[in-house]
């Protein structure tokens, strides 16, 4: 990865690809510095490290902590696009048509997705601004009218708004998946504090004689950190390899051809998915625990919406499977594969192309996926279960998450400086060719 940076910067192209995204992640991170007005963040303090703060804040960086006007992070464009994509299958038939337009298609559902978005910022905003006011004994929020909920509202609004703006900018000027760079330059931000706060838990706080159990839990969690990593990138940069052959001579098809289908092909998305779709029904809930905490409904929604309670965490792993069979097949939809196999005059030996060609890709896909999905819920409720049995801090629990999503867009991103650098080799061999 080092070795790819540096030649990266002496390519001129791909350097200022790299500037102009540590440019906007530099802004992002201001930001999430700015407290909004009349808010005392401070009052946090009282409310403790609920499930709802850990996700928020560990997803904007620190920006809930601070009550910043990145406080909501992207969770609600996430959530946005999942219930874009879930209308996409044969629900909204609008929908449907402008998903099978091309690029102007993909525009319009782009357009509703930030009109969706807005909607969902502004529930959030509010929603959670008042039932932190509740919760902190109402600290929060100096002058806690109406009015000042809506202009608090929309100030957040705006922040993700210009959040979401400013990952589509990396997306198409910088270098890898703005949203998801944005969400990692936030869980980097947020390391050192994590590293301190389990240090203090396990050696400044503890007795002298305690220390040693501490010192030898630390690096047994850098080992264990150190094996997550290396193992993530080993199943996240395997793929299966399905043999390609064409009945008429391609100019650009070596002789073994074949088509790359990744083990994890939806990548970190489904863990973002999930994660943000917790967060939304624990905003909704906030609203009725001035009134209902001590109801039987209330109580048992709170235990299977929270990530630090046993439901909780077996919902968040079922979402992540889930979420890594539908973005799997959202990434590489079998039946356009099979429609361009033929249109390019190939096929898979020993499968008739058509739907019998998307019938194989679809078995391929779910039996990869089913593997994605172990890996990934494996990974991401291990430090959960770790938290919960040994009570370490709530940071170490979503630690797992946390990793996930650092590991895979960090490779995302050197693969794409890896491709970036190959076309320039090319290009250059190309031009050279036509010299001589």
């Amino acid at each position: 990865m080092i070795a790819t940076l540096k030649n990266a910067f002496k390519v001129k192209e791909i350097r200022n690809k790299l500037f102009f995204t540590l440019a906007v992640l530099l802004v992002y991170r201001l930001g999430a510095q700015i407290s909004v007005p009349g808010i005392d963040a401070g009052a946090l303090n009282k409310i403790g490290s609920t499930g709802l703060i850990s996700i928020l804040d560990t997803v904007s960086g620190g920006g809930l902590s601070n009550y910043s006007i990145f406080a909501l992070g992207v969770s609600p464009y996430i959530t946005a696009q999942i219930v874009i994509q879930l209308l996409q299958m044969d629900i909204v038939p609008k929908f449907v048509e402008w998903s099978k337009q091309g690029e102007v298609g993909r525009r319009k559902l782009n357009q509703w997705t930030r009109y969706l978005t807005i909607g969902l910022a502004m529930f959030q905003a509010i929603g959670i601004t008042a039932g932190f006011q509740v919760l902190s004994q109402y600290g929060l929020v100096a002058n806690p009218t109406p009015k000042t909920f809506i202009i608090l509202g929309i100030i957040m609004t705006g922040g993700t708004m210009l959040l979401t703006w400013m990952g589509e900018q990396i997306t198409d000027k910088g270098l890898g998946n703005g949203i998801s760079l944005l969400i990692f330059a936030g869980i980097i931000a947020r390391l050192p504090s994590g590293i301190q706060e389990i240090w203090r838990d396990q050696i400044t706080n503890n007795s002298a004689s305690d220390r040693w159990q501490g010192v030898v839990f630390m690096i047994a969690l850098v080992l264990l950190v150190l094996i997550v990593v290396t193992f993530v990138t080993w199943v996240q940069q395997a793929n299966r390899k399905i043999p390609i052959q064409y009945t008429r001579r391609v100019t650009s098809a070596g002789d073994n051809s074949y088509l790359p289908l990744k083990i994890n092909v939806a990548g970190v998305i489904p863990v973002i998915f999930a994660s943000s779709f917790i967060v939304t029904p624990q905003t909704i809930l906030m609203a009725f625990q001035a009134k209902h905490s001590t109801d039987t409904w209330y109580i048992w929604a709170s235990n299977v919406f929270s990530m630090t309670k046993p439901w909780g965490i077996a919902l968040y792993t079922l979402l992540i499977v889930l979420f890594t069979f539908f973005y799997a097949f959202v990434q590489v939809n079998p039946e356009k594969v099979a429609e361009n196999l033929t249109k390019q005059g190939s096929y898979i030996p020993g499968v008739w192309p058509g739907k019998a060609t998307e019938k194989y890709l679809s078995g391929e896909l779910m039996r990869l996926s089913t593997v994605g999905a172990l890996f990934l819920g494996f990974v991401a409720l291990l430090p959960q279960l770790a938290a919960n049995i040994w009570g370490l801090p709530q940071s170490i629990g979503l630690g797992g998450t946390s990793l996930l999503i650092v590991v895979m867009t960090a490779i995302e991103l050197v693969r794409q400086i890896n491709g970036l650098l190959m076309k320039r080799e090319y290009i250059g061999f190309i031009r050279d060719d036509l010299i001589k």
